[in-house]
């Protein structure tokens, strides 16, 4: 009698990881997380906390790309001060502009053959207008095809707006030939309707609403938690692109890299 073999997780590393909002939401989604990059100590020990068999490292300016594993996707939030309509939109110009770090990441992996099948990327939507169409276009010069899109945190049932642009990436084939280049800023349905070419209808997990707030006592003991909370991807969000990506590789018969556990 022959034994079925087990079918390989995606496989997927995060940048930018923060407390790990978007690991959460590829995860629910059937992601094994491999490794994950973030400065920031106090968030290092929570990702630990949570993907403790995960590798991780800390300053994405120093990264040796050839210390990575080989992922199916790679994704992450790069700083959005650069572009956000609260800062100084200094653009490129900013010293906290570190999506040419994904670049150089990105191509050495290309140049390696070991680039990922997909990327996934989110900012603010101030980026629309300063600084996507360079995204995009460093993106395509690599070797990828690209969707973006914008999904607020309403459209998963969060009780604010937060418009947030979304990219995927493919390295493979454009699969995404015809779709319209941004989705609507609307809440709720219309923002399936956009995803619907990729995901087949299916639940989420429920968002609960976070119950952290800036305390005036004097103590500083929150900020860390909050501010990494504020800087956190709604991982219902990402639940929603991972499970969009895997239906889309899964129907063009696409291979997985390989879960090594």
């Amino acid at each position: 009698m022959t034994t079925a073999q087990p079918t390989p997780a995606p496989t997927v590393g995060e940048l930018f990881a923060g407390i790990g909002g978007m690991s959460l939401g590829l995860a629910w989604a059937g992601f094994n997380v491999r490794w994950q990059v973030e400065i920031d100590e106090w968030c290092r020990r929570i990702l630990e906390s949570h993907w403790p068999d995960a590798i991780r490292f800390d300053d994405i300016r120093t990264l040796d790309p050839d210390s990575l594993a080989p992922v199916d996707l790679i994704c992450g939030g790069y700083p959005c001060q650069p572009f956000s309509n609260a800062g100084k939109r200094k653009g490129s110009r900013d010293d906290r502009h570190l999506w040419p770090e994904v670049v150089r990441i990105l191509r050495h992996l290309r140049r390696m053959e070991r680039h990922p099948a997909w990327c996934l990327f989110e900012n603010v939507d101030g980026h629309v207008s300063m600084g996507l169409d360079s995204v995009l276009s460093d993106l395509e010069g690599i070797g990828y095809t690209c969707w973006p899109l914008i999904v607020p945190a309403c459209a998963v049932g969060a009780r604010h707006q937060r418009n947030r642009v979304w990219i995927v990436a493919n390295a493979k084939r454009d699969l995404f030939q015809g779709r319209p280049a941004l989705a609507s800023k609307g809440c709720g349905q219309s923002t399936q309707e956009q995803l619907a070419g990729l995901l087949f209808p299916c639940p989420w997990p429920s968002l609960s609403v976070a119950r952290a707030f800036r305390a005036g006592d004097g103590f500083s003991r929150q900020v860390d938690r909050n501010r990494a909370i504020g800087n956190a991807v709604v991982p219902q969000v990402a639940y929603m692109m991972g499970m969009a990506i895997r239906t889309a590789h899964e129907i063009h018969n696409l291979p997985y890299a390989g879960d090594p556990t």
